[in-house]
């Protein structure tokens, strides 16, 4: 049985790692280790079952060495690592807990990047944070669940409530039930125009009433919708806290890494259940400012910061899985 290992968790580190240590560098080092230790837990699982030994074999080669430069942080004015181009590289398997966090970094970065001209040409508008669940569904009928959620969210948007939506994101999230169950959810960013407080507003029993019409649903479902506090804007970004963090949400993994590694046999029949599904979607104005099928090795890499760095400045680490940190290579080494 795989080990649970979750963000936060205490990982004993070895005395060399905690001396020359990707975490002793990089705040972000600690995520690093811990995301890749997952990985290590999600191959073992994946090696189980001959389907997936591939996948297996692709995570294995996931992300063994980071090379970074060293550059200039303009808040601290502390020195922080930027990882280099093709000096990374990663296996993009959908479950792989390394690229699932790189990939939620990315999306997030796109749209940071694409916001100023959004809010530029609707210098008025405001976001809500929609969440759309049902009921828990056996893990065998995951597949089936999604596809009525899916059907049922295509209804949504042609309702006349719908229409004074600007433009909107969806991902779908799926945790697991303590009976073994499935709960599939969508998690909704919708840009709207300040009327909507007024002329268009929508109560959350009305979204439960839409959501459980349009999806056929024989009972009331729990529906959550909340205004995105306005914060103070930073710069002209016109990206506040409370923005970044509904951003967050809704751009997060699609499975939590500890429900892929606390259970092997609901995590490998949930694998094969989202197999071909789409997680993100996007609408409206927002539509294709995350570029959902775009994904490459170097759009990993650039995951937290989109400007390429050109110095020569390197400094490496590799993934010792003995002792679940990146360590900085050895003098020697052969990088």
């Amino acid at each position: 049985m795989t080990k649970k290992v979750t963000i936060g968790s205490y990982i004993k580190f070895s005395d060399s790692c905690k001396r020359d240590g990707l975490a002793n560098y990089s705040e972000q080092g600690r995520f690093w280790d811990v995301h890749r230790s997952q990985a290590d837990d999600v191959q073992k699982i994946y090696n189980q079952e001959l389907e997936f030994q591939r996948l297996a074999q692709r995570i294995g080669n996931c992300s063994g060495i980071l090379r970074f430069s060293q550059i200039d942080d303009d808040e601290t004015g502390k020195k922080k690592l930027k990882l280099r181009l093709q000096e990374a590289h990663f296996c993009r398997v959908r479950h792989c807990p390394v690229c699932q966090w790189r990939r939620s970094l990315m999306w997030q970065a796109r749209f940071y990047s694409a916001l100023p001209a959004i809010i530029k040409e609707y210098p008025k508008a405001r976001f809500l944070f929609l969440t759309l669940t049902v009921k828990n569904c056996h893990i065998e009928d995951l597949s089936d669940t999604l596809r009525i959620m899916n059907s049922g969210w295509q209804r949504l948007k042609d309702r006349k409530e719908f229409k004074s939506v600007l433009g909107w994101i969806r991902s779908t999230e799926v945790t697991k039930g303590k009976d073994g169950s499935a709960h599939p959810h969508f998690h909704i960013l919708l840009m709207v125009p300040p009327s909507w407080f007024t002329h268009s507003y929508v109560k959350k029993s009305r979204w439960a009433e839409l959501w459980a019409y349009c999806a056929r649903l024989d009972y009331s479902p729990v529906v959550d919708i909340r205004t995105v506090k306005n914060c103070v804007p930073e710069a002209s970004s016109g990206l506040t806290e409370g923005l970044k963090a509904a951003v967050a949400e809704t751009l997060k993994y699609s499975v939590k890494p500890s429900d892929m590694i606390e259970g092997n046999n609901w995590f490998l029949q949930m694998t094969k259940q989202v197999h071909r599904k789409r997680f993100i979607a996007s609408g409206g104005v927002l539509k294709n400012i995350l570029r959902e099928s775009q994904e490459t090795n170097e759009d990993l890499i650039f995951a937290d910061n989109l400007n390429e760095i050109s110095d020569r400045s390197r400094i490496a680490f590799n993934w010792r899985q003995s002792e679940k940190c990146y360590r900085r290579f050895e003098q020697g080494d052969i990088i």
